[in-house]
């Protein structure tokens, strides 16, 4: 029963969401689309055996945090379980830089390379970290932008137009694609 995997759809104040789950934590989030079909399909293309269940009050809090983040509300996934399956070392590691990040905290994919102690020809393997994320949201690659104040690239729904968004809702100004102000940093040395 451990290996099972199952899955629900929600709908956000910003479109359809979908969270896989497993035994050890989320193991799928995908970001909110314009129909409910479009989200589980998204999540079936990375867990195609998971089965469509209601969620456990574990995973219930999750999906009323996100209903809740979407909406405008400060929140914080930093304390939920997730499972990311086997990964590269490396981006385990910047996973776990990049869930470091506060509220309305953005850091390059060059600073998150340096945090690492590793040179800069790593900020690219940092961006394909992003790409490959499999819970955004709860690990929140949104946060990570740029060198050049761009906000860079984003594999979700909507693009680059649903990271701004993301970013907005946490403070976080951008015009034209670009960061223009955002909260202080925490002490990360970012």
């Amino acid at each position: 029963m451990t290996g099972e995997r199952f899955y629900t759809v929600f709908e956000t104040a910003s479109g359809f969401a979908a969270i896989g789950w497993n035994a050890k934590g989320i193991n799928s989030f995908r970001l909110p689309a314009g129909t409910a079909h479009e989200a589980e399909r998204a999540l079936l293309r990375r867990l195609p055996d998971a089965r469509l269940v209601s969620p456990p009050p574990q995973i219930q809090a999750v999906i009323d945090d996100a209903l809740r983040y979407f909406a405008g509300a400060r929140v914080d996934f930093a304390q939920v379980p997730v499972d990311l399956g086997r990964q590269e070392p490396f981006f385990d590691r910047v996973y776990a830089a990049v869930r470091a990040l506060g509220w309305g905290e953005t850091a390059t994919y060059g600073a998150i390379a340096k945090l690492l102690d590793t040179g800069p020809e790593y900020a690219r393997d940092v961006g394909q970290a992003m790409a490959a994320n499999p819970v955004p949201l709860i690990v929140p690659c949104h946060r990570v932008t740029a060198a050049n104040g761009k906000i860079g690239g984003f594999s979700a729904p909507g693009g680059s137009l649903s990271k701004a968004r993301m970013l907005e809702i946490e403070g976080v100004e951008v015009r034209d694609g670009i960061v223009t102000r955002n909260l202080p940093q925490l002490g990360l040395g970012l």
